[in-house]
């Protein structure tokens, strides 16, 4: 059963030493960390995010939840795609990237820690991907499309690393101003936490 209290979570934004710190691995499934997994999937919903990974909520953990629509999948999905994009929303602990296809892609991207700013990113086409769910199992496929890119930008989170930090130079002087005025004053997006009972 869920049930909403008084207290408050916080999406932190660029600028916030949270973002740019290396998260640590999560040694066990504990009912914090299912709480923890049940907030960000709560702010994904809120803010209508696609992913969202622990640092970006306070918590340096290399936890992620990706919520990706299953109708992102394009005409040649990959196995990842076919495999996770039915089990959506989906959190995983220690994931990472085991390897990543020659092929390049931009596309453009936004990120719940820089709201209001869009540029685009160069990317590998495809990853393999393995982590762990909260249940103990383990994926390991390769993942294309809006979920690949999902993956490696949320994976980004987890080492300290913005997508406004992989932009080219021409891209970064074109949201230079709105990066620097977030960065200055600062935007934190408020939601209602909610505990598993």
């Amino acid at each position: 059963m869920l049930f909403r209290n008084k207290k408050r979570y916080v999406v932190h934004t660029a600028g916030d030493p949270v973002l740019k710190a290396k998260a640590r691995p999560v040694e066990a499934v504990t009912p914090e960390i299912r709480e923890l997994a049940c907030n960000m999937q709560e702010a994904l919903r809120v803010f209508s995010g696609v992913g969202i990974a622990a640092p970006q909520v306070g918590e340096s953990l290399r936890l992620v939840v990706f919520d990706i629509p299953v109708d992102s999948m394009g005409e040649n999905p990959t196995v990842g795609e076919q495999l996770l994009l039915p089990r959506m929303p989906l959190t995983v602990i220690n994931p990472e990237i085991v390897a990543s296809s020659d092929v390049l892609c931009e596309s453009d991207e936004g990120c719940l820690s820089v709201p209001d700013i869009w540029a685009p990113v160069v990317r590998p086409a495809t990853v393999v991907f393995r982590a762990t769910t909260l249940d103990g199992e383990v994926i390991e496929c390769e993942c294309g499309g809006l979920l690949g890119r999902c993956i490696q930008h949320e994976l980004d989170h987890l080492d300290g690393v913005l997508f406004v930090d992989r932009v080219s130079p021409e891209a970064a002087r074109t949201i230079e101003r709105d990066l620097k005025q977030l960065i200055r004053y600062g935007e934190k997006h408020h939601f209602h936490r909610i505990k598993v009972k």
